[in-house]
């Protein structure tokens, strides 16, 4: 039988995002009831269970911007909550090298950003550069060094908060999506024919927040595109070892790092991910998640950005779907580590989707996160990287929004 359900605060999407946002309700307003709704049968089936479980110190992102405000200070939360509870880190460091002559300037634009948002980074020479990380390559002679960039294991710091809420009351329902909402009842309908009533709602559903977004009759003014990460693995009897993580200058005209090295917490290097458009919101493999109107539609957003070329769209998206194939994947390693050869590349099951915010009207891809009330419900509609990295005090600046 359809059953109905009464909380002061419904939140939508069991990711890191959600999780965090239920953490911060729980200490503002203890003795509230709170519930967490998430359609898969677990936390962090997505992008909180398939990111490179990087800690981010805050380099890339303008002093402006949510970003920038939030990523070193989670770093520090989520480096002292893995320590609490036993959690694995590696505190490995990263290098950010220039992969051709004219980005030595970007070198100081992000030893700048680095330390007005609190990270701690230096600029190195060539030779510092092969005693921290003797395989990777500079184009111009000099890197960026941020020793405090660490690695986690994303799962289990997902269902470690899962454990603490649970043991604070905050109520978990797996397996339930949404199916209709009414907004001016404060109500939403799941598939079960269940109806919840809610206080306050948030959004916090990712891959699927604008859809989300528009059943509660807001934000239509934007759209999700998929981008598929796709990985390579390091054959294990390659020659090469790295230290820890080597990224590339990035192009700060897209949120996107580049293909770079990843050293997950049990030691295994990755090369990724790839940011090459899809056609499914999960569309991980072969036709899975593919669903004909909705790759109809990304076509087309895909389609006009390409046109009209916004943020050099048109380059980018020639230089990703070059690397689809195993060559081309290689040359982009080989920038960043030139004795890498092709053989030592090998298949990887390795691949996640960012879910990347367009705004229509602009016709640009938001780089920062967003964050849209509309009545009694809060839309976090661009949580994507360092959205992991920066979950716990960004969380707190939604809930503060959310309750002012």
């Amino acid at each position: 039988m359809p059953k109905e359900y009464h909380y002061d605060y419904a939140i939508i999407g069991g990711g890191i995002t959600g999780i965090a946002i239920a953490l911060s309700l729980a200490k503002k307003k203890p003795g509230a009831s709170i519930a967490v709704f998430e359609k898969e049968a677990h936390s962090g089936a997505h992008g909180s269970g398939r990111n490179s479980g990087v800690l981010h110190s805050g380099v890339y992102y303008p002093q402006d911007s949510l970003k920038a405000k939030f990523c070193a200070q989670g770093k520090q939360l989520l480096s002292d909550f893995c320590e609490e509870h036993d959690l694995p880190i590696s505190r490995m460091g990263k290098v950010i090298v220039p992969i051709k002559p004219d980005q030595d300037s970007q070198i100081d634009l992000l030893y700048q950003r680095g330390i007005h948002n609190g990270a701690t980074v230096s600029i190195i020479d060539r030779q510092q550069l092969k005693e921290i990380e003797p395989e990777a390559a500079t184009a111009t002679g000099r890197a960026l060094h941020s020793p405090g960039t660490s690695v986690i294991d994303p799962i289990s710091v997902v269902n470690k908060f899962v454990d603490v809420l649970k043991r604070q009351g905050v109520a978990f329902h797996y397996g339930t999506s949404l199916t209709k909402a009414d907004p001016d009842q404060n109500t939403f309908l799941t598939q079960e024919g269940n109806t919840v009533h809610y206080g306050l709602l948030f959004n916090a559903s990712g891959q699927h927040a604008d859809k989300i977004a528009h059943l509660f009759d807001t934000a239509h003014e934007f759209t999700m595109i998929p981008f598929k990460g796709m990985y390579f693995a390091l054959d294990k009897n390659s020659p090469l070892r790295l230290n820890g993580l080597v990224y590339p200058v990035p192009d700060l005209n897209v949120p996107f790092l580049g293909v770079h090295s990843v050293k997950k917490i049990t030691g295994e290097i990755y090369f990724g991910p790839t940011a090459i458009p899809a056609f499914g919101r999960e569309n991980y493999i072969g036709i899975d998640g593919l669903e004909p109107l909705e790759a109809a539609k990304i076509f087309g957003n895909l389609a006009i950005q390409y046109w009209i070329n916004e943020q050099g769209f048109r380059n980018y998206a020639h230089d990703e779907v070059s690397r689809f194939l195993k060559p081309r994947f290689a040359a982009a390693v080989r920038a960043l580590i030139p004795r890498l050869e092709t053989k030592d590349l090998i298949p990887s099951t390795k691949v996640g989707i960012r879910a990347q915010l367009l705004n229509k009207k602009t016709r640009r891809l938001e780089m920062d996160f967003m964050v849209h009330k509309q009545g009694n419900t809060v839309h976090i509609l661009n949580a994507v990287s360092p959205a992991f990295t920066s979950s716990l005090p960004f969380a707190d600046h939604v809930v503060d929004k959310a309750l002012d």
